[in-house]
């Protein structure tokens, strides 16, 4: 689908001819007292724009992952648990047996006793690096590139408005979380279920859970891995606002998030270190303790939803004064 059968004709004109009779009977109505034709009319007047706003939704989700760029990214995703199971198992196959030695991560020991941990331990591995830069990467393209490729002039001439505009891209982004997430999740599930038996789950607790339940908290911990990267998907928009060039704003975003991801590793910033979006990342390790550990939980919510406020309340009052010239 095209971006002309988002903002073509029929759509924008039934919109617009919607709202201006809305204004009309309004005016009607205040002079001769005809109330109910106002609420009538205003009604009319929305529904058009609100089956716009879902056909623009719909459109720009479908237009983002049908990109070659966006598929890609997901290919890499899906591989790195491809990549983990295979190198456990061919490890797990020597002599030593050893399931990749003292000094590896929490979860990688499990995963040959219960192909399902190959699920966590993806999700540990891809969540520092390869998800948000993922995100950053289509965040950061969002608007400018749209700019970039002289599409943005053209969406703003619909009825929308620029608000509605940005929080379709920002619900686009949002989506490519959730996405990328569950991509890497069955990926992983598979994977682990071709190489390595499954069966009960033993938690971080010690608490040995069914199967089916394990299965359930494994899909708990992707959504929160995906309300993770709500934060880093708005600091991507704002930046997405401030260029025209989406290779720019691409890099900027992925360099901010490296930044703060050696920030947080400097044990003399460890003042700052609680207030930067990726210090809770791996709270998503206590859905799988009995009972679940809310603390780091909420502080990862709160945290993410306080980045969204910040820099989308940024990108909005940006992109509704921007001149757009292209």
């Amino acid at each position: 689908m095209s971006r002309a059968e988002t903002t073509g004709g029929p759509e924008v004109g039934d919109a617009g001819t919607g709202s201006v009779d809305s204004e009309n009977a309004g005016g009607a109505g205040g002079a001769g007292g005809a109330g109910g034709a106002d609420s009538e009319s205003g009604a009319v007047g929305r529904a058009p724009r609100r089956l716009w706003t879902l056909g623009l939704l719909r459109n720009e989700i479908g237009t983002t992952f049908r990109r070659w760029r966006t598929l890609a990214l997901l290919a890499v995703l899906a591989a790195v648990p491809v990549l983990i199971g295979v190198a456990v198992r061919i490890e797990t196959s020597g002599e030593d047996g050893g399931p990749g030695g003292p000094g590896g991560a929490a979860f990688v020991s499990q995963i040959t006793n219960n192909g399902l941990f190959l699920v966590f331990t993806a999700l540990a591995v891809t969540l520092p690096v390869f998800l948000p830069l993922a995100v950053g990467v289509v965040a950061g393209d969002a608007i400018a590139g749209e700019a970039h490729a002289g599409t943005l002039r053209y969406l703003l001439v619909a009825p929308a408005g620029r608000t509605r505009l940005l929080l379709v891209k920002y619900a686009t982004t949002v989506t490519f979380c959730l996405v990328a997430t569950l991509v890497v999740a069955v990926s992983a599930l598979v994977t682990g279920a071709l190489l390595f038996p499954l069966g009960e789950v033993t938690l971080l607790s010690g608490t040995a859970v069914p199967f089916g339940e394990g299965l359930l908290r494994a899909l708990a911990v992707a959504v929160v891995v995906a309300l993770s990267l709500v934060g880093v998907a708005a600091i991507g928009l704002f930046v997405s606002t401030l260029t025209n060039s989406g290779i720019a704003a691409m890099a900027t975003t992925v360099g901010l998030l490296i930044m703060v991801q050696i920030l947080d590793t400097i044990p003399q910033l460890h003042a700052i270190q609680p207030y930067l979006f990726s210090h809770h990342w791996l709270s998503f390790a206590d859905v799988l303790r009995d009972p679940v550990y809310w603390d780091q939980l909420r502080q990862n919510f709160g945290l993410q939803a306080l980045y969204a406020a910040v820099f989308g309340s940024a990108a909005w009052a940006r992109f509704t004064t921007r001149d757009v010239t292209v």
